[in-house]
């Protein structure tokens, strides 16, 4: 099958600078009218975003996010986040590790690290590639249910997290109001609301 007429090709490719979290690549690329240039992109592990609700029956409501009727409440996380200054507010996201059994076990894993809670069950909703101009990431997105508090927190060395429960309906005015500005909640939360709910 032959290359696509918009394609790059890659000359050369190297790692030009490394740390914990992510590397960034430098590549030699030849553009479609023959021009050769440098590519630079962040490359980093994939992620996934775990929208946790809690166990029916732990929150009350209007029955947004649950087949009973009842509404139940999302396990949230408030962040620093050093490169904006600020604390972020959203949903539990993390990288995959090598000991994660696969996506799902990764999903689970974050999701006790970062808020303490355990998820009953956990299904795959949506895989993205968030920043793809700029980045290699591919961040996928689960839905938890189920969610009990049945620990401590188990954060990593340089992670600020405090977590807090809250509603769909409230996450969603955030949202709107523009009071969230996490793109992975955004991205999860809408595609949850528009096509899973």
């Amino acid at each position: 099958m032959p290359a696509d007429q918009l394609a790059w090709e890659t000359l050369d490719g190297r790692v030009a600078y490394s740390c914990p979290g992510f590397d960034v690549i430098n590549e030699s690329v030849r553009l479609p009218d023959g021009t050769e240039t440098d590519f630079d992109y962040l490359s980093d592990d994939p992620s996934v975003c775990v929208i946790p609700f809690t166990a029916a029956g732990s929150g009350g409501g209007n029955g947004i996010g649950s087949e009973s009727g009842v509404e139940r409440e999302l396990v949230c996380i408030e962040e620093w986040r050093q490169a904006v200054s600020r604390v972020s507010y959203g949903l539990p996201v993390g990288g995959v590790e090598p000991d994660d059994d696969d996506l799902e076990s990764a999903a689970r894993r974050e999701l006790a690290e970062e808020t303490g809670y355990e998820a009953g069950t956990v299904e795959p909703l949506l895989t993205v590639e968030p920043a793809n101009g700029i980045a290699d990431s591919v961040l996928h997105v689960f839905v938890a249910r189920g969610c009990r508090p049945t620990g401590e927190q188990r954060l990593d060395h340089n992670e600020s997290i405090r977590a807090r429960e809250s509603t769909l309906e409230a996450l969603t005015d955030a949202i709107a109001a523009g009071e969230i500005r996490d793109g992975r909640t955004v991205l999860a939360i809408s595609y949850y609301r528009l096509f899973a709910e």
